[in-house]
């Protein structure tokens, strides 16, 4: 009895750390990306895939169970009857990113804590809980462009921070033996900020900035369903469907004028005079509808290959009742893994996910009549770590190299090479002990 309270004491704390970890996510957000395409739309959409699936160009829709080991597959909730095990997964994200435009070229590192994730089996079986915390949108640019104004010289500085992040809970249904159904509700917060700034060159005048905050808190959902077809006793096709609604997300605006002067070494002095517009004034931003569709075949154990079709009405997403000028956006993806062999009894390697994918996309983003587009080849590896009787532990590493944009029309070209790191633990909490 005594070790039984000792482990279940173990598990609190578990428990307890993931929610502290949880709460410092969201105080210490933070700028992750530098990227001049982040300024339309509400910034560079993150999409809810933890680095396994990532590895594999991003498929998930269509994604069951990859292997023997649960894993938490939030792109599709209905995946959540699968998981046998308590499931904890946490992990970081850098990236390295080198912006072109023809003449010059600028790069950046940013790094950050990436997500974490919980989700456990109910006690009925083929149905499981899941929560956690994840980005949802990232906004982080910093740019000038000189001009005329009337006859005087002047240079326009634009800049913006910030980020969206979304909790979600969600629950995931199996009704017989091959059909899915699951849902999140998802809660989604951050604040984004954009300055617009004007500074005369060689002038002595004053400079202005204009500031627009959103401080945005609100309800957004998401489900799925999928649908399995046997090939034999360990093969299997499986069909998914996924989507988010769109939702109306309550935020706060805020919008300033403030006027500023510069040193004799251009250090930048506080501001003398602010002239303040709207302040915390309630609005709402329509999302928008979302679709996923995707196809996995595998072989238990073994191998899985899959594709992702994906669709976004970006076009409908407005703010405060006024279009952001958005188009549609749809993309695809394609990947697989392979286990040489996850039952040999020696052999370290053989026992290694090995995951490789490709991803392209239409973005939301058309500058000069012309498309933005996203493309980038991914791979990574699942290495498992020690192992007892009740608990599995797996490393999944995975790499993103890419780019979006281009150097023609007067476009900017960027190039990254994103890598993402998970732990993911599946453990047997909440077991029900028998005593004689």
């Amino acid at each position: 009895m005594k070790s039984l309270l000792l482990n279940m004491y173990k598990k609190i704390n578990y428990i307890a750390a993931v929610l502290l970890l949880l709460t410092s996510i969201s105080v210490n957000a933070q700028v992750t990306t530098q990227s001049p395409y982040s300024r339309f739309g509400l910034g560079n959409v993150k999409g809810a895939l933890l680095p396994q699936f990532k590895a594999m160009g991003g498929i998930s829709t269509g994604v069951y169970k990859p292997s023997g080991f649960s894993n938490i597959n939030m792109q599709n909730p209905a995946s959540y009857s699968g998981i046998t095990m308590t499931t904890l997964d946490m992990g970081l994200s850098g990236a390295f990113t080198t912006l072109k435009d023809g003449s010059k070229s600028e790069s950046s590192f940013n790094g950050t804590l990436s997500h974490v994730a919980l989700a456990f089996p109910v006690v009925s079986g083929k149905s499981a809980l899941s929560f956690g915390l994840l980005p949802f949108t990232e906004l982080g640019y910093e740019y000038t462009v000189s001009d005329k104004l009337d006859t005087n010289s002047v240079n326009y500085l634009y800049s913006g921070e910030g980020n969206l992040t979304k909790a979600y809970f969600g629950y995931g249904q199996q009704f017989g033996d091959h059909f899915r159904i699951g849902g999140n509700i998802e809660y989604i917060f951050g604040n984004l900020q954009e300055n617009a700034s004007l500074e005369p060159v060689n002038q002595v005048a004053f400079n202005s900035r204009n500031i627009k905050k959103n401080s945005v808190g609100g309800i957004g959902f998401s489900y799925g369903a999928q649908y399995e077809i046997p090939l034999g006793t360990r093969k299997r096709i499986t069909l998914g469907y996924s989507g988010s609604s769109s939702s109306s997300i309550n935020y706060k605006k805020t919008f300033l004028t403030t006027l500023y002067q510069k040193d004799n070494e251009g250090a930048e002095l506080s501001p003398f005079d602010t002239v303040k517009i709207v302040e915390n004034s309630s609005a709402k931003m329509k999302l928008p509808l979302m679709h996923n569709f995707g196809i996995s075949i595998q072989r238990d154990n073994k191998w899985m290959i899959g594709a992702d079709y994906r669709m976004g009405q970006w076009s409908k997403l407005s703010m405060d009742g006024v279009n952001q000028g958005l188009q549609d956006s749809w993309g695809f993806s394609a990947g697989g893994q392979i286990t040489p062999d996850a039952s040999a009894v020696s052999g370290y390697f053989k026992h290694v996910d090995y995951r490789v994918g490709f991803q392209y996309d239409k973005t939301y983003i058309q500058l000069n009549n012309q498309d933005v587009k996203q493309m980038a080849v991914t791979f990574g590896v699942g290495l498992p770590l020690a192992l007892s009787r009740s608990s599995f532990y797996k490393l999944n590493f995975t790499t993103e190299v890419g780019k979006r944009g281009s150097l023609t029309n007067g476009l900017i070209q960027e190039n990254y090479i994103n890598f993402h790191l998970g732990f993911t633990l599946n453990d047997t909490w909440f077991r029900r002990y028998k005593f004689d």
